[in-house]
Order: structure tokens, then C-alpha cells, then sequence
């Protein structure tokens, strides 16, 4: 796996989310500082590590977390978690019905074959003084005979 198709899957995740219409911005990094008004989303890797093998290569699995935040300051309250929810919901759709993300990875692991499904967990966390509402969503991709082999 290169340099390249690291980047094309980075890039095929944010541009789901940039093209949802939810997001002020979207970064393919954590961020370090909180977000600044408006729902943010955040793609990083979690994991990677093999998914299966055959004699002549490896097909690894690679777990991203796409991270949705929403300051909780938010007025009124009442709109954050359905706001919050509404965005994780397209995004897992989108990633869903883009199973391939743009045929840059064999498929999105959505039942979790390889262990971790498409799935989602809400969250807080306290950024820079600011108590953030967040969504998780972990994203298991497999990208087909990444890892050659050699006897």
C-alpha cells in the first residue's frame, strides 16, 4: 500500500463529507485546538493490521474514526444532538452506499466481518476549555492485496 492510496481513501472520506452540506470544515487530521462554530468533522486512522490472506499477498483492514464535533454551548440546546445525529447519520449512509469509497478500497467492512462493524458512538470531550458534543464513527475499510508476500 503507497502513499497514493493512503491519500485517495483520505480524500474519498472527505469528500463524502464535505459533500453531505453539514460540515463548516472537515480535516484529515485530529484536531489539536476545538473546532470553531458549526458542526466539524475529523478523519484519522485508528488501526491497521491484516484482514485476510492468500499465497501471494494480504488484504489489510483499516479502521478510520471520523469524528463529528458541536460545541455545547449551543443555543438552543435542544438542537445539538439532533443536528449532531443528523450529520452521522448521512455520512454512514453515504459510506454505506459508496461501499467502495470511489473504488479505492476492496469494500467498507459494514457488518464487521474483520471484527469492528460501521458504527458510531456519542461522546464529550473538553477541548481547549471547550466542552465539546461529539459522534464517533468508526469506518473499517479492506483494501485488496495491499502487502505482497516473498518467500
Amino acid at each position: 500500500m503507497n502513499a497514493s492510496t493512503v491519500n485517495a481513501i483520505f480524500d474519498a472520506m472527505q469528500s463524502h463529507a464535505l459533500a453531505s452540506g453539514y460540515f463548516e470544515r472537515v480535516n484529515k487530521h485530529e484536531p489539536k485546538n476545538a473546532p470553531p462554530a458549526g458542526l466539524s468533522a475529523a478523519i484519522w486512522v485508528d488501526y491497521l493490521g491484516p484482514a485476510e490472506s492468500g499465497l501471494a499477498s494480504t488484504s489489510p483492514v483499516i479502521r478510520f474514526n471520523v469524528r463529528i464535533y458541536q460545541n455545547m454551548i449551543l443555543e438552543p440546546q435542544d438542537a445539538i444532538d439532533p443536528s449532531v445525529l443528523t450529520a452521522t447519520a448521512a455520512l454512514m449512509e453515504d459510506y454505506s452506499g459508496d461501499f467502495t469509497l470511489g473504488g479505492n478500497v476492496r469494500n467498507v467492512d459494514l457488518l464487521g466481518m474483520t471484527g469492528t462493524p460501521l458504527e458510531a458512538r456519542a461522546g464529550y470531550i473538553n477541548q481547549d476549555g471547550q466542552m465539546m458534543r461529539t459522534m464517533t464513527i468508526t469506518v473499517p475499510t479492506i483494501v485488496n492485496d495491499a502487502w505482497s508476500q516473498a518467500a
